[in-house]
């Protein structure tokens, strides 16, 4: 039959996620000091012995061997010491068995099991932090699986995560309009793992950008495999999110690798974020190209680069100018934050040309005079298609007479 003290041992190590051994010391300190507390004094060197198979408990006194005993608490003469064994000599240590045995069968007082008790919370409590906390510290950056709790009125919702821990996700790190009820499934994002006063703090998220960046590279292998990078991303959570990718060997293409056969990739991906829409930009170091490529599906007439300012003035015909600019702003918003240049959507009169300022590396903008050309052209016809009001005029006098 299993030893109680070493069924309880099991169990707490079960529900607390720690190691027996730390179980072990955590009784042990509580002992010594229940021991000080009913027998002894703090100035003793007391420790307590818990012998894992058995389940005994002893406790031991440390002296040191002297020639002249200046304090009686931690030391011993030689005369006394040979009581214990013959072979003693001065410096040596001396373990002394201290364990209290009562005539009732109890060791120590309330008072003494009290501390005990209370040692050995404390130390379990520093224990189950201290586990939490090397669990994950290697872990920022990944994405994990988490079952809700409970949903706070103030939004805070209550997280399970592996092995029983709970952590909390603040509503500033929660995809705005996204519905939370308890016991729902959903993953988050490892932002950061602190150690705090009152132990570590977990903060995850799902509005991070990198939590897409993380749930995208779970779904395409080629960014786990480096041949497909991503190279940039902007998001406002809950309603789109921009990203570019690049891929490293020839003949893979990187947004149809993102993006999956039948669109089956990223739809994994929107749908554990609300159905928040995902643009898939691939990478240029042509800065017209991106900025083309970045304000899709508009179409862009010609765009003017000042290099050194990090601002682009972007002409698009009058119809397309609000798809370039997108609803609130969001699509020419997130296209600036990606590139990390300003961007002025104009619209087109057919006077602009495409300017490449100088600076130390040359901004070309290549087909822009092309584009230019059929857009000054398509302006000249509308011009020609749309008939005077002098000859309106003419011709309603002539009809009256």
């Amino acid at each position: 039959m299993q030893n109680p003290y070493i069924a309880a041992i099991n169990q707490i190590c079960d529900e607390k996620n720690i190691d027996s051994d730390t179980v072990i010391k955590a009784i042990e300190a509580a002992l010594a000091a229940a021991y000080r507390k009913d027998y002894g004094n703090e100035f003793q060197k007391i420790k307590a012995v818990f012998d894992k198979n058995s389940g005994i408990i002893k406790i031991y006194l440390f002296k040191e061997v002297v020639k002249t005993i200046e304090y009686p608490d931690n030391q011993m003469s030689l005369s006394e010491a040979k009581k214990h064994s013959k072979n003693l000599k001065i410096g040596d240590k001396v373990r002394i068995e201290v364990t209290p045995k009562n005539k009732d069968g109890e060791k120590f007082g309330r008072i003494a099991a009290q501390t005990a008790k209370q040692v050995i919370i404390q130390r379990l409590q520093e224990a189950e932090r201290d586990a939490i906390y090397e669990r994950y510290k290697d872990r920022v950056g990944e994405v994990i699986n988490a079952r809700i709790q409970r949903v706070e009125s103030n939004n805070v919702i209550f997280l399970e995560l592996e092995n029983r821990t709970t952590v909390t996700i603040e509503p500033n790190e929660q995809i705005p309009n996204e519905r939370y009820f308890n016991g729902q499934l959903l993953k988050v994002y490892i932002a950061d793992v602190r150690k705090t006063t009152k132990g570590p703090t977990i903060i995850v998220s799902r509005n991070h950008p990198k939590f897409i960046e993380a749930l995208l590279a779970s779904e395409v292998p080629e960014i786990k495999e480096g041949t497909v990078v991503i190279k940039g991303i902007a998001r406002e959570p809950g309603i789109r999110t921009k990203i570019t990718v690049l891929a490293n060997q020839e003949g893979v293409d990187p947004v149809g690798s993102c993006v999956g056969q039948r669109g089956v990739r990223i739809q994994n991906v929107t749908n554990e974020i609300s159905e928040e829409k995902i643009d898939i930009i691939e990478y240029s170091e042509d800065m017209t190209t991106m900025i083309v490529n970045t304000l899709a599906p508009a179409k862009i007439t010609t765009i003017q680069l000042d290099a050194k300012g990090k601002r682009a003035k972007v002409y698009v015909m009058t119809d397309q100018r609000s798809l370039a600019i997108g609803k609130n702003g969001q699509n020419v918003r997130l296209a600036s934050k990606l590139i990390g240049w300003e961007i002025d959507i104009l619209d087109f009169s057919g006077q602009e040309e495409p300017v490449a300022v100088p600076t130390e590396t040359q901004v070309e903008a290549p087909k822009a005079t092309q584009v230019v050309e059929e857009a000054k052209k398509e302006v000249k016809e509308k011009k020609k298609a749309t008939p005077k009001k002098t000859t309106k005029t003419k011709t309603v006098k002539k009809a009256k007479k």
